[in-house]
């Protein structure tokens, strides 16, 4: 473009402008009124704004971010958005032309462009008449890749209900300045009363925890300074009624943990939980709505306060306490005198007498449901009395008698029935609750095996309806949540004999029968129980697998999801091997390395004739768990499977029995299901999977060994149109084939990550322990666990194939040779490297249709062959047989087949290597390129006529492609006559031609599973 003298004249004044305010900001005011005075003499705005725009283009081209370029980005900003008093159009349309040059900077590839860009908008952000911007801000926070231009983003955000929810997401922000920018504007921008109760929480909760000690300073200051200090004028109750502690406990407690240690409560004079009790009688006769029985009932927000200041100075004191013992003289004294000091102010605090802390227990059990989350914080506080006087344990023990025999709540419906309130497993109906029950009995009761027997007696008298018939299922449930209160309370079988109930007695007469009662929630609770029981034995009982067993058979999948835990927690605890041989099956669960595969069984058909993991691992394929209404929608009993599959395979080292070669059939399982569209809303099972993948192939060679087996079964289950897996529409393939692409691309991260460094500790002669030293973790392993067995599994599976392939199969090999180009090996294994070297003929020659492909496996060749220290040292027979053999393959290799690679990719219909002898030929002329197209076409259009494809047999090679249309096609009318149209036929074949490969932008998708 040609500018004028003119033009030229009054760019160089804007520049020599733009030149003097980037020395300082002092100088800001009287340049803008001289750039304004120009813009005013100009006759077009809309040319002013085109040399403006010129002048400032290499300003957001520079790559270096400096004070100087900051200045005129600033002074940029105030220059646009200022208003023009002489003629208010041209500025308004000299801002609108100003907007749309900062958005296209916005939007450019050059990070520091889109820096300053953003810097200069950042004034444009807060207004309310045109959105477009916020709208801009809002859209490309988190797409950024830059962590600079997206603290400056967030800074620039203004107060609304549109912002804040990315703002608190910017608190996950991996770059610790954006998490800490995000702290400074929730608080200066936010006030804590326009946050929603659940913001206010979340944001707590992550950067009190953040890992970063700068970010959480910065989350501590804005709770301390803006939330504490001006909202609720520094009392910590306040603040915590902000929070709504009842739903956020664990957040309160942490609030209030990071507030003790920082010194910000203050406790004054004679404040305690004394006040609630000692009430005049005035109080008394006219009692308030807040009191009962002569006790002023607690709000949850004290009552949360109160425990954790109570937790506080106790473990304060034992800490001063212990430091006192370990030190001397005027140090351990100083120690010793604080520890003092916390205990008396805790005897303060706490009620006089054990008989007054139970009246004021007991008043707020009895004031209702309302206060059953202020009761069960007072119960904890119990632990921190002292019960050392017989008539102290008498009171407590009678009225922890109260609160095991105490009935679970229940309502009744607009039938009649009696509906249990909480979880209908746990004492109370909750598992807080039943817990702190418990602690408050061991603290009772902390003489050896004295809490056993007293809960056993309580046991004893609420079974006796049970054992009689005569209770109901309220009495049932009650009963066996007191049992699983004790179970889980108990280290030994061994101390429960020689009580009220044996053992053998109890699971006889309560436990078995629940688990077969008619009422289902009673079921739930027995089977809990058993679980609880088994893990206690020496040896789990035979009775107990079998009803887990065919618990875990159920259709009902409340029944279902309580069993599987059951059965994978006894287990993991006694071994797989002793699970099946309490059920008498010794000579069947003798595993041995021959057993390869799990015995395919249905579940209904559960007996004491299959294994337990045969029974499990069937369950993974159960699909009318997942159709059922769940009790729980977090619970699934495949969930459950998977996590305990996980444990096993982490934990393998722990299961000799379990033989090895079974470890890749369940990794592949996982990763199939992990992948699997039906699982896709099994959010529990897929974060437990992520972590399970994020941590499996780091923690050892032999994990890595199992993810390089279970690779090629993965591809071949997850593949559409190969291996009789089922077909569909072509959008419904190609979806299938970018999951199997991205499960690929997956499996390959997993191989390629690095292993964790292992640490031991090295003890002298003395015995002395040292510092831990690192093993070194650049051991190299054997080729079987490293990236070598991959690449020849995957070459050995390619080159299975016939030349004359379907769509499918097409599509299938070419997704693994682009795996298999990024693999990679290491000089040490030179006979892999020659075997390699011998298998990239037959994997090109399966490829020989993907001219780049070929080309990018004939580089690889290259560097093999550069890697080959000996490249024309030919590979034994025996040498390659037992390379396949270790990899447990079985491929017949040409052993006359040569190292060379073609210089050019051969056509399609003909192989892909000279120096291999083709099989004879038809005498037919040449196909030209529209009839080879065609034929193409044909076997795509044999995949999508039918949803069910026919295994493929990949040792007939002779047989043409109108052979096998004219076979499959006599199979397909032999039940049913199939009529087409032409039109559509040749619609579909167009359809799956172009479904036929994956491109690279949709397995991008691949990312959210690596997350």
């Amino acid at each position: 473009m040609e500018f004028s003298e003119e033009d030229k004249q009054l760019m160089q004044k804007m520049a020599k402008i733009l030149d003097e305010v980037k020395a300082s900001n002092a100088t800001h005011i009287r340049k803008l009124k001289e750039i304004s005075i120009l813009r005013s003499k100009s006759p077009s705005p809309l040319q002013f704004g085109a040399l403006f725009f010129k002048t400032l283009a290499p300003l957001f081209q520079i790559q270096r971010r400096t004070a100087s370029a900051e200045r005129i980005v600033r002074f940029v900003s105030v220059f646009g958005s200022a208003p023009d008093s002489s003629n208010s159009s041209a500025s308004d349309e000299f801002l609108g032309e100003f907007l749309k040059f900062l958005i296209v900077a916005a939007m450019s590839s050059n990070k520091t462009a889109r820096f300053r860009a953003f810097r200069a908008l950042s004034r444009f952000a807060s207004d309310t008449e045109n959105s477009d911007i916020l709208d801009l801000f809002l859209g490309a926070l988190p797409l950024e890749q830059n962590a600079e231009v997206r603290k400056t983003i967030v800074l620039a955000l203004p107060p609304s209900n549109a912002t804040s929810l990315a703002i608190v997401n910017c608190t996950l922000d991996v770059s610790e300045s954006v998490r800490r920018a995000a702290y400074c504007v929730l608080a200066n921008k936010f006030p804590l009363q326009s946050l929603s109760i659940k913001l206010r929480t979340v944001i707590l909760q992550r950067g009190l925890a953040d890992r970063s000690v700068a970010v959480s300073k910065e989350c501590l200051k804005l709770m301390r300074d803006e939330w504490l200090s001006k909202c609720c004028n520094d009392d910590p109750v306040q603040l915590l009624k902000y929070l709504d502690v009842e739903t956020y406990e664990s957040v309160g407690e942490t609030v209030m943990i990071a507030l003790l240690q920082n010194g910000l409560v203050k406790l004054h004079d004679g404040q305690s939980i004394r006040d609630y009790i000692s009430l005049t009688s005035s109080e008394i006769e006219g009692e308030s709505p807040d009191c009962h029985r002569g006790i002023h009932l607690m709000e949850p927000e004290f009552a949360l306060y109160w425990k954790t200041v109570c937790k506080h100075l106790q473990t304060e004191a034992q800490e001063k306490g212990s430091n006192a013992a370990t030190t001397m003289g005027t140090e351990a004294a100083v120690y010793a005198a604080e520890a003092s000091d916390n205990n008396d102010l805790l005897e303060r605090i706490l009620p006089a007498t054990v008989s007054d802390y139970i009246v004021l227990v007991k008043a707020h059990i009895d004031a209702g449901a309302n206060y059953h989350f202020v009761s069960r914080q007072l119960l904890l506080l119990g632990a921190m009395l002292d019960y050392s006087d017989s008539t102290s344990r008498k009171v407590a023990s009678s009225f922890v008698q109260e609160l095991l025999h105490k009935p679970l709540q229940h309502e009744v419906d607009d039938e009649g029935n009696q509906v249990v309130i909480g979880d209908g497993v746990n004492l109370g109906g909750d598992k807080d609750w039943a817990d702190a029950v418990s602690s408050l009995a061991r603290k009772v009761h902390a003489a050896t095996g004295e809490f056993e027997e007293v809960v056993v007696q309580v046991i004893e008298e609420l079974a006796q309806p049970c054992r009689e018939r005569t209770a109901d299922f309220m009495q049932w449930m009650h009963c066996l949540a007191v049992t699983g209160l004790l179970l889980e309370n108990s280290k030994s079988l061994q101390g429960l004999q020689g009580r009220a109930i044996e053992p053998s007695e109890l699971l006889q007469s309560l436990l078995l029968p629940g688990a077969k009662h008619g009422h289902l929630d009673v079921q739930r609770v027995a089977i809990r129980c058993l679980g609880l029981f088994g893990l206690l034995e020496r040896k789990p009982s035979k009775e107990l697998v079998m009803q887990l067993t065919i618990s875990f058979a159920s259709d009902l999948p409340p029944i279902s999801i309580m069993a599987c835990k059951a059965l994978i927690d006894v287990a993991m605890w006694h071994g797989p091997q002793e699970v099946d041989k309490a059920l008498g099956q010794e000579h069947v669960s003798q595993f041995e390395d021959s057993k390869n595969a799990f015995n395919p069984e249905k579940i209904s058909d559960a007996d004491s004739n299959v294994e337990l993991l045969d029974l499990l691992y069937a369950g993974l394929d159960r699909n009318d768990w997942a159709k059922s209404v769940q009790h729980d929608e977090n619970e699934t009993v495949q969930a459950i499977l998977c996590e305990g599959f996980a444990k096993i395979l982490l934990l393998s080292e722990k299961y000799s029995s379990l033989p090895t070669s079974l470890h890749s059939r369940i990794l592949a399982k996982l990763i199939i299901l992990y992948f699997s569209n039906e699982t896709k809303d099994l959010q529990r099972l897929k974060q437990c999977l992520s972590v399970f993948f994020e941590h499996y192939p780091s923690l050892s060679v032999n994990h890595k060994k199992c993810l390089s087996k279970a690779f090629v079964p993965v591809m071949r289950s997850l593949w559409p149109g190969i291996y009789g897996n089922a077909g569909g529409a072509a959008t419904v393939v190609s979806n299938m084939r970018k999951r199997a692409v991205q499960a690929s691309r997956f499996m390959l991260q997993m191989m390629q990550a690095p292993l964790f460094a292992k640490q031991t500790k090295i003890e002298d002669e003395n015995g002395s322990t040292e510092l831990p030293e690192t093993i070194d973790s650049t051991l190299q392993p054997s080729f079987e666990c490293g990236e070598e067995g991959l690449a020849i599994c995957i070459a050995a599976e390619v080159a299975s194939f016939a030349i004359k392939k379907t769509a499918a199969e097409r599509a299938y090999v070419s997704a693994l040779s682009r795996i298999l180009i990024l693999l990679h090996f290491r000089v040490s294994e030179q006979l892999v490297i020659k075997l390699m070297r011998r298998l990239l003929n037959h994997v090109a020659e399966s490829v020989s249709a993907d001219k780049d492909l070929v080309k990018e496996l004939k580089q690889m060749a290259e560097h093999l062959k550069s890697l080959d220290k000996l490249p024309d040292e030919e590979l034994l027979p025996d040498q390659a047989n037992h390379i396949l053999g270790m990899l447990e393959l079985d491929f017949n290799l040409d052993v006359d087949s040569s190292y060379a690679f073609p210089q050019t990719p051969a056509p399609p219909r003909s192989s892909a290597f000279p120096q291999t002898p083709a099989p004879p030929r038809s005498s037919k002329p040449t196909r030209t390129r529209r009839r080879a197209r065609r034929e193409e076409q044909t076997s795509s259009d044999e995949e999508t006529s039918s949803p069910i494809i026919v295994q493929t047999v990949h040792g007939t090679t002779g047989r043409s492609q109108r052979a096998s249309k004219t076979a499959a096609l006599s199979k397909i009318t032999s039940s049913r006559v199939v009529r087409r149209d032409k039109y559509n036929e040749e619609e579909e074949e167009e359809e799956e031609e172009s479904s036929e490969v994956t491109s690279e932008e949709d397995s991008d998708d691949s990312d959210q599973y690596t997350e």
